[in-house]
């Protein structure tokens, strides 16, 4: 992104570089910050937010890492093609594609992939670290866009690829964001280093559709007094989502936000569960069917059923460039640990803070203001910011011990 040379810019650093959220955030910034396109979807955007003390998004600079090798303007183009990106919009801001594709470094680990897994964080560390230090840039956000990984299988297995990239962040000083159900920093051993960091954080698990509309149907059941008997549901869904999350080990992950979002509304979890197809022709767009059955009153059953139909690329960019800039903002004024104030955007958020979507909301633009007067007021755990500006040399978090890794890293 091109910027003004007396403003200082912010890195966003996305795990999963290559993807179609990914390609989606850089496009979608770059027309936005051009005027292409109005900034719909963005909350940080409306007027709550004004004067906030925002990076600007013409001041976001892209990198990260990916394991794939097609360039984002080819990938945008294939998102032209499958209608996740209007027609034109890719070839305007084909220049930006390109310069955030240059900053994209190999990810891991990979099939004959030899570094240990410190030697594996270290490496990460330093591609971050190399970013802020060349674009002269006041701090990095590091941000998991990857596809969904299967949990870890104990406290001896491998250290998972996201709790790598996690710990990378940590290394180098900068403020990480989960957006996937992938473990990250909720790995015991990444939440003792980002304890010990005193870097903010935030995630897990964007909030982009089924479980959106959870968050909502959740409270008004509770707070009309009607009792849900079950509640189940469908996804169907393709792209490297739909293949991914055809592991069901990687399937239970992603579930658990779901089941959480209505224990937490409900205050029990009903009978049912979500499955997840993938359905490759379907490309990048899915459908979620939700079937709730609930007791009205003196028993009479009753059924409400919901249909959503969307891209989840095209409904998460803006959410990830929302959490980027509120986390760039977060780690300026001094916060550290978990920002449960940004459960707005999570199925499985960090930290305290409501579980409807309208308290969240509120929540958040108190969260808003605070950062408006430059206080940060009960939000995280401390007062002391993490390192990380300037040339990006951070807090060190340590060697990590353990088994090698192997394995895909998306």
């Amino acid at each position: 992104m091109s910027a003004s040379l007396s403003r200082p810019r912010v890195g966003v650093w996305l795990i999963g570089a290559r993807g179609s959220v990914a390609t989606t955030v850089v496009t979608g910034c770059a027309a936005v910050a051009a005027g292409l396109h109005p900034p719909t979807g963005m909350v940080t955007e409306t007027p709550a937010f004004t004067g906030s003390g925002l990076p600007a998004l013409s001041d976001l600079v892209f990198g990260g890492h990916d394991t794939l090798d097609c360039p984002l303007p080819k990938r945008a183009e294939t998102l032209t093609a499958g209608g996740v990106l209007p027609p034109g919009i890719a070839t305007a801001v084909t220049a930006e594609l390109a310069a955030a594709d240059r900053e994209i470094r190999p990810g891991g680990p990979t099939p004959g992939d030899t570094r240990n897994q410190d030697e594996l964080i270290t490496a990460f560390a330093a591609d971050i670290r190399d970013f802020v230090h060349r674009h002269d840039l006041e701090r990095a956000v590091v941000v998991n866009v990857a596809s969904t990984e299967a949990a870890s299988q104990g406290p001896d297995a491998p250290l998972p690829a996201s709790t790598l990239y996690a710990l990378a962040a940590l290394r180098a000083g900068c403020p990480y964001v989960n957006f996937t159900p992938s473990e990250g920093m909720h790995h015991p051993v990444a939440a003792a280093e980002a304890e010990r960091s005193e870097l903010p954080h935030a995630g897990r698990d964007g909030k982009t559709g089924q479980t959106l509309l959870r968050a909502v149907l959740g409270p008004m059941f509770a707070q009309r007094a009607l009792s849900v008997r079950a509640w189940s549901g469908t996804n169907l869904l393709g792209g490297g989502d739909g293949a991914a999350l055809a592991d069901p080990a990687a399937a239970a992950a992603k579930n658990a936000g779901k089941e959480r979002v209505l224990a937490d509304t409900l205050g029990t979890v009903p009978e049912g569960e979500v499955h997840i197809d993938d359905v490759p022709a379907l490309g990048d767009w899915k459908t979620a069917w939700d079937h709730i059955a609930f007791d009205g009153f003196l028993g009479t059953r009753m059924i409400l059923q919901t249909i959503w139909q969307g891209c989840d690329s095209a409904l998460a960019a803006p959410l990830v460039l929302d959490l980027a800039r509120l986390t760039a903002r977060a780690h300026e004024t001094g916060l550290s640990g978990p920002l449960g104030a940004l459960g707005f955007y999570f199925k499985d958020p960090v930290g305290e803070g409501p579980s409807g979507l309208s308290e969240q909301y509120e929540e958040l633009l108190r969260f808003g203001r605070s950062l408006r007067q430059g206080e940060g007021e009960g939000q995280g755990e401390g007062e002391g910011g993490g390192e990380g500006e300037g040339e990006g040399e951070g807090r060190d978090a340590g060697s990590v011990s353990g088994p090698e890794v192997t394995g895909e890293a998306r």
